[in-house]
């Protein structure tokens, strides 16, 4: 690992703990990811890795119109930006059926939609939509195709799907279909897993096809599946992280060659004993998951963390310790909810600091 990869000019005037984004590495990532994907129509990436809107125009500049959220906030973000379609990943309950109808009548330029795994909930959107006379709205039917998350069970589809073109107020394009649990390092591996499980899925929109219901829409897997689906002919892609990338998936996933871009600008603040030194990054700073080291120091990989507080993280080292005040890097295990917690990234393009992104929809409500 280049330990000097993520140094910037000026280090010494930024106050820490500080993410930083570096963006022709990211630009990097983007290139890889629509070369492989072979265009960028194809990809339908999410945006809560980031949660920018200078994330969403650099996106866009390769071509990328098509994205994905978490929240409706992240959704009134990436529509502030003009993106031709949105779908919002996350099922709509409460509050949150009138706030997305809301956002979708501000935004007649943005194609919206939805997804759904209750024939009640979906009712419920339907008789929104009707009642603030919008046009039907598009929903994709969620499918769960074993992670246990949300979704309806593969051998429910055909039966879900049936009755969702009876609800008035929407209208079912297709089927999103997240595998997060597919998490296993080899590819080939990984690849026979995805098969198994999409094979099934093809035959059950084939079969609903040929009754008449169309379901041109299909949004497959996301990162670590990212490859899997590659051969699968018109569907789209939604892969979210790698984009950025974090020492997580970077050290994990060999077959995904994209190179980290963000990392975290923090100092050595205490030597408590022999071979150990404590740096100003504690839980409140990085995301706390997944379970395991949450990060690793770029120059110091061979630091062994040893324990992290809400301000602290203590690492033990063989020889000799970097001075008290001393600058490091660590890149994140897990960017997504590392980046959440900071108002902002500085951003650096070949070592030097040349903008700051604010995280936008950092909080769950913007305006809507």
């Amino acid at each position: 690992m280049d330990g000097n990869l993520y140094r910037v000019e000026g280090e010494e005037n930024i106050d820490s703990p500080a993410l930083i984004y570096y963006q022709d590495i990211i630009e990097g990532n983007i290139e890889k990811a629509v070369a492989m994907a072979g265009d960028a129509d194809r990809l339908w990436p999410h945006v809560k890795t980031h949660k920018m809107e200078a994330m969403i125009w650099l996106l866009q500049t390769y071509g990328i119109q098509r994205f994905k959220c978490a929240t409706i906030a992240e959704a009134e973000m990436t529509a502030r930006c003009g993106a031709k379609h949105i779908l919002l990943s996350y099922p709509l309950v409460g509050p949150a059926i009138g706030r997305f109808i809301r956002l979708r009548g501000q935004y007649n330029s943005s194609i919206f939609y939805a997804i759904g795994d209750n024939l009640d909930q979906l009712s419920l959107l339907g008789e929104a939509v009707l009642a603030a006379k919008q046009d039907d709205l598009p929903v994709l039917a969620d499918v769960n195709l074993g992670m246990d998350r949300t979704g309806v069970a593969i051998e429910d589809m055909e039966a879900f799907c049936s009755a969702c073109g009876k609800i008035k107020g929407i209208s079912l394009r297709g089927l999103h279909c997240y595998d997060g649990h597919f998490s296993i390092k080899d590819i080939a591996e990984r690849e026979r897993a995805v098969d198994e499980k999409t094979a099934s899925l093809f035959k059950v929109r084939e079969t609903l096809e040929k009754r008449g219901q169309k379901l041109p829409i299909m949004v497959m897997g996301g990162t670590p599946t990212f490859p899997c689906h590659l051969r699968e002919k018109d569907v789209y892609l939604s892969p979210g992280t790698f984009f950025v990338q974090d020492w997580g998936y970077g050290s994990k996933y060999k077959d995904l060659d994209f190179t980290p871009g963000a990392a975290l600008l923090i100092r050595v603040v205490s030597h408590p004993a022999k071979g150990l030194f404590t740096v100003d990054l504690g839980y409140k700073a990085i995301a706390a998951d997944p379970a395991g080291q949450r990060g690793i120091i770029a120059s110091l990989p061979q630091a062994e963390p040893l324990a992290q507080s809400e301000e602290h993280w203590v690492f033990r080292i063989a020889g000799e310790v970097p001075p008290i005040g001393a600058v490091l890097y660590v890149l994140p295990t897990h960017i997504c909810p590392t980046t959440a917690l900071y108002p902002g990234a500085y951003v650096a393009m070949c070592g030097k600091l040349v903008n700051y992104w604010e995280v936008t929809a950092r909080n769950r409500r913007i305006s809507v």
